[in-house]
């Protein structure tokens, strides 16, 4: 009897042993949660996030990526015709889906995509989930430097979807990205 008793309490009291744990349940453990990046950071995605490596001056949630962590994601591609570029290209890089679910990103949330210049175009996180749009790493099969667009290019699949051969989506593209700030 008495064991059967104390079976039924153990996950009463393992709860009770987690809750009295530093950090569990308050949203710590979340913003702790990703790996630290191990070469230079390439990208800080700030904001309407849930996880990430790290905090911001005012303590809110920040994710940095190197290019090792970047590519843990996995990589995606496809070949598009740009206005930036003669004839059709490939691009290779991060599936914007896999990011912004990885970061927990406010779905219906606008990210403010910045590049090393300052360029800063809003881009609706709907597009990183439904677009194919990718962080390309690569332009036809080589990594980009920043004197070609590099390191990171956001970019959509422009013939995919007539829809997105349009100015509104062009001026979402953003090369040489550096930071990605969701509202």
């Amino acid at each position: 009897m008495w064991i059967s008793v104390q079976i039924r309490r153990l996950p009463a009291l393992l709860l009770l042993v987690l809750l009295a744990l530093p950090g569990f349940g308050s949203g710590s453990v979340a913003a702790q949660d990703l790996a630290q990046p191990k070469g230079p950071v390439i990208l800080t995605i700030s904001g309407a996030i849930e996880r990430g490596n790290g905090k911001d001056a005012q303590g809110k949630i920040v994710a940095n990526f190197d290019l090792a962590m970047l590519e843990a994601l996995g990589e995606t591609g496809f070949s598009t015709t740009t206005p930036w570029h003669k004839g059709q290209v490939r691009f290779d890089g991060i599936p914007g889906k896999a990011l912004m679910e990885l970061v927990r990103a406010k779905s219906d949330g606008i990210a403010q995509a910045v590049a090393l210049n300052d360029y800063a175009s809003s881009v609706p996180v709907a597009d990183f989930l439904q677009r194919g749009l990718i962080l390309a790493l690569k332009l036809d099969g080589a990594y980009m430097t920043v004197r070609d667009k590099g390191p990171l290019f956001l970019i959509y699949p422009f013939d995919s979807q007539s829809e997105l051969r349009h100015e509104t989506y062009y001026t979402r593209s953003v090369w040489q990205l550096r930071r990605l700030d969701i509202r």
